[in-house]
């Protein structure tokens, strides 16, 4: 195994009777990377972390940890979740609300049996980390959600795993505090350099905290990589509509760098890709609805306007169809005005088959 590699997954399958959460599942996490799985409710993600945590009994393939077989099919190893050396943070925290502050961090290193000096060490730097020593004495269940969740990752970091599993942290944050806590969680990721593996169905969250991202759907990986080549260059029509917001145009392609819609339009589209396609993805954040220099230029008609405050999404008639454009809420177009829609070959994305 690579030296810089944390955590091996290879080939998992976690089974429910006759139903497969995961089917065949294999990935790397560096030493140091924040690592998403995202997808939709029952893709399999949040069963492939518990998987890794030991939560979960799979029914094949192998999970390593620095280089330690933690399961293993072939050799019927399966390490007890205790012994894995990772940490866990939930979606409901998982505080207990009659302890301080203090104890709820200190209770994984009372569980491991440290000295009392070395627990006020720790406790105390985990606190300071999180911006709460202030409130070690103060009992949990007088703390907002907010300082729940910075009292679960303090916990989850106090005894320094080697790995710290995310379950959907922030989902049960308002969204104005879910956006501070997201800056705030990759500060402290960065700053302690551990290796994490994040779960999440909120594909603004995965782009903004991500060293990777991989995409899950129905137990499989759709495509794996960083957030931008995630979001630039999606793989399949999956990763393109579940990912942002996309156009996407049926056809196919008519030569190396062409494409042909059903209505006939010839495209000019990014290089590589798929040998073969019946479709391409144009980002709704990527068409200008001004002429630009260069290919892909469509006389079109403004069908619909909706504001939605920091932009503005417009539905487009053109000749290679229904577009949806969304541009920074100035200059505004009236609904009947005529446009020329405009975006370049890189942002025009073949999908496979």
């Amino acid at each position: 195994m690579n030296p810089v590699t944390r955590i091996d997954v290879k080939d998992l399958v976690v089974r429910y009777g006759d139903s497969i959460a995961v089917n065949g599942v294999s990935f790397t996490v560096g030493r140091g990377e924040h690592l998403t799985l995202l997808g939709p409710s029952g893709c399999g993600k949040t069963t492939t972390l518990r998987a890794i945590a030991g939560l979960e009994q799979p029914s094949g393939g192998s999970i390593r940890i620095d280089g330690q077989a933690m399961y293993d099919a072939a050799a019927r190893r399966n390490v007890p979740a205790e012994q894995r050396g990772v940490s866990m943070v939930f979606q409901s925290y998982a505080v207990w609300p009659h302890m301080t502050v203090f104890d709820n961090v200190a209770y994984g290193l009372r569980v491991r049996k440290q000295s009392a000096a070395d627990i006020k060490t720790h406790v105390e730097r985990a606190l300071d980390l999180v911006q709460m020593r202030h409130l070690a004495d103060r009992p949990a269940s007088k703390l907002s959600g907010g300082q729940q969740q910075r009292v679960a990752l303090a916990r989850a970091v106090a005894f320094s795993p080697t790995v710290v599993l995310f379950d959907e942290p922030l989902s049960n944050l308002d969204a104005k505090l879910r956006a501070e806590m997201r800056v705030e969680l990759r500060e402290l990721q960065r700053r302690l350099d551990i290796t994490s593996v994040y779960v999440t169905h909120d594909q603004e969250e995965a782009l903004a905290i991500s060293d990777r991202v991989i995409v899950m759907n129905v137990g499989v990986i759709e495509q794996i990589g960083t957030p931008e080549e995630i979001y630039n260059r999606p793989a399949s029509r999956f990763v393109a509509d579940f990912v942002g917001s996309a156009n996407l145009l049926k056809g196919r392609r008519a030569g190396p760098d062409t494409f042909e819609t059903e209505g006939g339009t010839i495209l000019r589209i990014a290089p590589g890709g798929p040998e073969a396609g019946a479709e391409v993805a144009v980002r709704t954040a990527y068409i200008d609805l001004v002429p630009q220099p260069g290919d892909n230029q469509l006389p079109g008609t403004v069908r619909q306007r909706m504001f939605h405050g920091d932009f503005v999404q417009y539905i487009v008639e053109c000749p290679a169809g229904r577009l949806i454009v969304r541009r920074p809420p100035v200059n505004l177009l009236d609904e009947g005005a005529p446009v020329t829609v405009s975006f370049s070959p890189e942002h025009t994305v073949l999908l496979r088959g």
